[in-house]
């Protein structure tokens, strides 16, 4: 045993053993006993301490670990240690109850390969003589050059106790979480312990402090990990609805919640009633007496979260002050149970209105798919990613991908904003540089001193990326707000990002402001497009570059037979990391495009017979397309109207194209007006605006598209 440290070591073990002079009594080592020259400590026979010395209040102790979780140095002089087998050489997890080994085992595991420490757990540690020691454990990665594990103990005194475990209890906003440290904490005091939580608590839900005729109790969390009877209720299941009366019924005796005991096997059999509640609810047949503690939430009236449980055999009945010391553990964190469920309401709410947004299909032209994967539970919350695509009226098809700054029901409000604000602008026949200066205007008026920033939440910052793709020309146009470049793999060359104009992101200062710039591309048919947030390629071990190189190799490797949906979850799985701290978006998009043979354009000057040149080359299209009569008499109209408009109020070249879709026909007339066509209320003798009338009389739809050298007026004609 190495018990006079380094003065310049700085390992763990080494600092937690250069304190142990400020706790342990004077001649408290030698009065445990000494240490053989390799080091192994010498096992020696359990002496009580006298609790009414005091001296065990802070009594700190540490064991280092290897890699296969064997003591290899400790330093354990303090006599409320003496009885326990310590050995160099031997597993630690020999001094530990044999229920309590899996979930040690695996909190130990789990530093070792994260390197991320676990403190201040409540555990229990077996004496030779068969007795317990209860102490505050923390679990560190030994320092460099050591290597393993260095844990610290901490004998603990009553209020010492209870204060390492209130302080464990409190690490997590996940529901689980919570309830599982709460049970292990809990089990200091008994044999077996259960968290059974009302299923609204449990889901997230309201609760309310009035008493309800159906009670549900859903097992939140079961200490320790073994292997339980048939028909015995663990974590997951819902108690019987007998059971969920029984308890309720005796922790709200009077309408007031409090903690009751049943001290034998007997009386317990007794309460019960049933053999199938009794095996639903005892833990075996050596549990004898239980404690059952309500989780009160202080309030008016107090709100009952649940009922905590914990189980004794025969020869340990509760004392008076063992039950003060469980009912103050359980109404100390109580209140962590609650911020936990809503932690879950917010996390439950953020991710259906982020999967409402994820695109469902793609149509006739492209193929998409998408993969939304929320950060791990114990990060902040769920992000601001959300990712959209969804047919334009006109044909064309956009893809939107954004990640708003923050998380939790701030970034999701914006988030929902921002989306079905660009779907309207979108849909409006606006081109994506426009539709971002009008997000950025609405970020920035977000973030005003009157609302955004008044009520803690800001999106400065945020990125949008929005292409939109033209299945006629099989052309892509593209702006990005400070978003990560999109990876294109086109069909017959090498894949890679697109080199898209930085952008400083939405709601910019006024001097940072650039214009939103438009970037055109090809997308042949084949082609497959990569829209995706960051979290799918940061990594702190490369760099971002890298990683969207990495992301590119990746998507290009997906085969034009591939299914799409699979290809997706392929491709998160290979470069996500395992353990996120942002949400994971990914859009693919395969472009189809028309045929050849299902589109035709005609550029026609702007004079006086546009419209009967129009109808006749439109009408040899639609004889060879073999289209119907009344379906071909509605088209030569409507396209003979919107010639006709634009030759009156535009000018210039007219442009006339004819889609055959499979909904339909689509007509488009363009010209370099900038006027915009309305429908109004005309009189019986008005003829002016008249042709829109009839033009929407005769199709499903109509609209106008932006471009720039004017406008583009589309109508749909179905067959």
């Amino acid at each position: 045993m190495d018990a006079t440290p380094s003065p310049s070591s700085s390992s763990p073990f080494d600092m937690v053993s250069s304190a142990l002079g400020k706790y342990i009594p004077r001649g408290g080592a030698a009065a445990a006993g000494g240490a053989d020259s390799q080091g192994d400590r010498t096992v020696r026979p359990y002496v009580p301490a006298n609790p009414a010395s005091g001296r065990q209040e802070q009594i700190l102790g540490a064991v280092n670990l290897d890699w296969d979780l064997r003591i290899t140095r400790c330093n354990l002089d303090a006599p409320v240690f003496a009885g326990l087998d310590a050995v160099t050489g031997s597993s630690f997890v020999d001094l530990l109850p044999p229920g309590d080994v899996p979930t040690v085992t695996r909190r130990l595991r789990q530093v070792l390969e994260t390197g991320e420490p676990h403190v201040a757990r409540v555990q229990r540690l077996r004496r030779s003589d068969g007795s317990e020691l209860v102490v505050s454990m923390s679990i560190l990665a030994a320092a460099a050059p050591q290597e393993g594990l260095t844990v610290s103990l901490i004998a603990m005194a009553r209020r010492l106790h209870l204060y390492a475990a209130e302080t464990a209890i409190g690490t997590s906003l996940d529901i689980g979480e919570t309830a599982q440290s709460l049970a292990e904490s809990l089990l200091a005091w008994g044999d077996v312990a259960a968290i059974d939580l009302d299923f609204a608590v449990w889901t997230g839900e309201g609760v309310t402090g009035q008493p309800r005729g159906r009670i549900r109790l859903r097992r939140a969390a079961l200490v320790p990990d073994r292997a339980w009877p048939d028909g015995y209720v663990t974590p997951g299941d819902d108690l019987p609805s007998e059971a969920s009366r029984l308890l309720s019924q005796a922790i709200r005796r009077d309408d007031a919640a409090q903690a009751i005991v049943i001290p034998d096997r007997k009386t317990i059999e007794r309460v019960l009633g049933s053999p199938r509640l009794v095996r639903a609810l005892v833990p075996g047949d050596r549990a004898a007496g239980v404690a059952c503690i309500p989780l009160v939430l202080d309030g008016a009236p107090p709100v009952v979260l649940g009922v905590a449980e914990v189980w004794r055999r025969a020869d340990r009945p509760f004392d008076d002050g063992e039950l003060l010391d469980l009912q103050e553990l359980v109404a100390r964190t109580s209140h962590h149970v609650d911020l936990a469920r809503q932690h879950q309401r917010e996390h439950t709410q953020v991710l259906a209105l982020q999967r409402r947004l994820l695109p469902r299909t793609g149509g006739d032209t492209i193929e998409t798919a998408s993969v939304y994967q929320p950060a791990n539970p114990d990060s902040a919350g769920v992000g601001g990613d959300w990712v959209n695509s969804f047919p334009l009226p006109d044909g064309r098809t956009a893809l939107v991908v954004g990640d708003v700054v923050g998380h939790g029901l701030g970034a999701a409000a914006t988030m929902g904003q921002l989306s079905m604000e660009a779907r309207a602008l979108l849909s409006a026949g606006l081109a994506p540089d426009e539709v971002l200066e009008h997000l950025d205007a609405t970020v920035a008026l977000l973030d005003d001193a009157d609302s955004g920033l008044a009520a803690g939440y800001s999106a400065l910052g945020s990125t949008c990326c929005i292409a939109v793709y033209d299945p006629v020309s099989h052309h892509v146009a593209l702006s990005s707000a400070g978003h990560l470049p999109p990876v294109l793999v086109p069909p017959d060359g090498p894949a890679g990002p697109l080199a898209v104009r930085p952008h400083p992101g939405l709601g910019a200062e006024f001097a940072l402001r650039e214009p939103f710039g438009v970037h055109a591309f090809a997308a042949p048919p084949g082609s497959l497009l990569a829209l995706y947030t960051d979290g799918l390629v940061e990594d702190p071990a490369v760099s971002i570059d890298e990683g969207i190189g990495r992301l590119a190799d990746t998507v290009s490797t997906v085969h034009p037979w591939d299914a799409l949906g699979e290809a997706a979850r392929r491709v998160v799985s290979t470069l996500a990391p395992e353990r996120r701290r942002d949400d994971v978006t990914l859009l693919l998009a395969r472009m189809i495009g028309y045929r050849k043979g299902d589109t035709a354009t005609w550029r026609l000057p702007a004079r006086y017979d546009a419209a009967a040149r129009a109808r006749t080359l439109v009408s040899a299209l639609l004889v060879q397309w073999r289209t119907r009569d009344d379906t071909r008499d509605n088209v030569l109209l409507v396209v003979s109207e919107l010639v006709a408009n634009a030759v009156r109020f535009a000018g210039g070249p007219i442009t006339v194209r004819l889609i055959r879709a499979g909904h339909g026909l689509l007509c488009e007339v363009g010209d370099t007006g900038n006027g915009r066509p309305r429908l109004g209320r005309n009189g019986l003798l008005d003829d002016r605006g008249r042709g829109l009338h009839v033009v929407h009389s005769l199709t499903t739809r109509w609209g106008v598209r932006w471009t720039d050298t004017g406008k583009v007026v589309w109508a749909a004609v179905a067959k």
